[in-house]
């Protein structure tokens, strides 16, 4: 008798129960969206995709071609070292050949000129030990004004002149850094591990094969003539496919955050197109640019200078987009019932921190690899205008607004893409949810329910 007198006292407030249970179906483990969306969503992104592979295919490389060496910069043969000898002498016994200096030292060639006379110059005997003349040995004469100075034991990386005369066919260019190197990526690895667990090593593979995309694909196929711009933009979507769904699984989250890239890429591939044409910059700046030019000249410079500002905007990319579409969702998971205005705007309140703080990222990140080009002008005592319209200061400042306008345009863009997505979700899952909590209309249905 006490339980048919405690089942009808529950009866009034069944509807706000069967409405609390919708409620907290749809926080449960239920699928992100509904197949309907599912569907749309997979409509945008496999054509997407296949469009990807196609050129991928397309555009695939036999290699990088070859050339005859030049022996200027990097593009020389070269073999490990080690300097087995270091005897400091007199420069003026090294240096004999040289023309005797003025002693005017108010110029820096006066100075070294001085220094390469009557300094203390460092005569170092170095060993190649890799390559067909390994064991060979050979001296460095190092300057007392030289940036790099040797050591005994350490390790070098030399050059090698076939044509020259054989004494002089071996030259240090470079100090061997592939231990250390080694070592902090070796740490960088463990730590991504260690806090990311399996994520991070997801995150690992994903940056092995953005890495095999560029090296195997992008480099090769804009040597061999390709667009520049036309190999960026397939390459940075087949890193970008890769990099999300392996890092952050094949969800519809995740697909909204591909599609909030890929136009971000667009409007950062027309506005770099636009002004990059507008301000006549060549992209041929510097000796390594002009090297490549010299090597291939087929290669348009201008549009590698694109490709590069397209693959250098890709990776903040994914952070913003990443970031915002997760944040709708879990807006969406807080409150099911807010539509999809109310999500924008929580959103977009959250994206407002986000831009300001990736947009001086970015601005800060090139600031500091150009700082020594920045610290050259101040030398000079050059006017703001005039360092910036300088076409090696101007790519810079193109790059960095560009790249900007679109980290900033990717975040009301993927927002409302996620608030459209999730919004929609929850009339679908209303509606099952609605259909779900029609049987527990009677304590016993309750009951099994819970």
């Amino acid at each position: 008798m006490t339980s048919p007198q405690s089942d009808p006292a529950p009866q009034p407030p069944q509807p706000p129960q069967g409405h609390a249970h919708g409620h907290t179906h749809s926080h449960g483990p239920a699928a992100p969206v509904s197949k309907h969306l599912r569907k749309v969503i997979a409509a945008v992104v496999i054509p997407f995709a296949t469009a990807v592979v196609v050129g991928l295919i397309a555009f695939w490389p036999g290699g990088v071609p070859d050339h005859e060496r030049t022996g200027v910069g990097f593009d020389r043969q070269t073999q490990d070292g080690k300097v087995v000898q270091v005897v400091k002498v007199d420069c003026a016994d090294v240096n004999a050949a040289q023309v005797p200096p003025t002693g005017d030292t108010s110029t820096p060639s006066g100075r070294e000129a001085v220094a390469e006379q009557e300094g203390e110059c460092v005569k170092a005997t170095v060993e190649v030990t890799s390559g067909d003349d390994k064991g060979r040995k050979f001296v460095e004469v190092v300057q007392p004004d030289a940036p790099r100075q040797l050591r005994e034991g350490q390790g070098v990386v030399v050059a090698y002149a076939p044509d020259a005369p054989r004494d002089l066919q071996y030259s240090v260019t470079d100090v061997n850094r592939k231990i250390p190197m080694t070592l902090l990526a070796a740490i960088f690895a463990l730590a991504v591990i260690a806090v990311g667990r399996l994520r991070g090593v997801m995150a690992l593979v994903a940056l092995a094969v953005s890495f095999a995309v560029l090296t195997l694909f992008i480099l090769p196929a804009i040597l061999q003539g390709s667009n520049p711009l036309v190999v960026a933009v397939i390459g940075a979507s087949a890193i970008m496919l890769a990099a999300l769904y392996m890092c952050h699984g094949v969800t519809a989250r995740t697909s909204v955050a591909v599609v909030g890239t890929l136009i971000s890429l667009l409007l950062i591939g027309l506005l770099g197109s636009l002004f990059i044409g507008w301000a006549d910059l060549s992209g041929n700046t510097d000796d390594n640019t002009g090297l490549i030019h010299g090597l291939y000249p087929d290669i348009d410079m201008s549009g590698l200078l694109l490709a590069g500002v397209i693959i250098g905007s890709l990776g903040v990319l994914d952070d913003v987009t990443v970031t915002q579409t997760s944040a709708v969702w879990e807006l969406h998971q807080a409150d099911p019932q807010m539509g999809w205005r109310g999500l924008y705007r929580a959103g977009i309140r959250i994206g407002r921190d986000h831009i300001a703080s990736v947009v001086n990222t970015l601005v800060l990140a090139y600031a500091g690899a150009a700082l020594p080009l920045l610290l050259l002008f101040s030398i000079a005592q050059s006017s703001v205008g005039t360092v910036a319209n300088s076409e090696l200061v101007a790519e810079e400042i193109v790059r960095t607004l560009v790249g900007s306008i679109g980290l900033v345009a990717s975040v009301p863009v993927t927002t409302v893409l996620a608030a459209l997505v999730v919004s929609a979700d929850r009339q679908g899952a209303g509606t099952s949810s609605s259909t779900a909590a029609a049987p527990a209309r009677t304590g016993r249905g309750r009951r099994r329910k819970a």
